[in-house]
């Protein structure tokens, strides 16, 4: 069953570190079934609080996904991540 993970930036703290993270995050896509379906494109708010942006990857399966985040390639990038923002992050599975 597909399965999506869907990045929410809250708060930006150094952004060198994201650009670090930006610049190195695509490699570690190869070998994973993964298609990007939005990357920080324009948003309407309908409830809440605006995030500062919203990134949606889809995998086949939520296997697929935890494969993908858990990888030794993505845990070296995503420290970068880590350091340069607030964000939520979740894997939700498909219908």
């Amino acid at each position: 069953m597909t399965a999506y993970i869907v990045f929410t930036r809250e708060s930006t703290r150094d952004q060198a570190e994201l650009d670090a993270y930006s610049q190195a995050v695509a490699p570690t896509f190869e070998g994973h079934p993964l298609k990007v379906l939005a990357a920080y494109g324009a948003q309407e708010v309908l409830e809440g609080t605006s995030p500062e942006g919203v990134v949606i990857l889809e995998f086949p399966t939520v296997e697929a996904a935890q494969a993908w985040y858990d990888s030794p390639a993505y845990q070296t990038v995503v420290q970068h991540r880590w350091k340069g923002a607030s964000y939520r992050v979740v894997i939700v599975q498909g219908v």
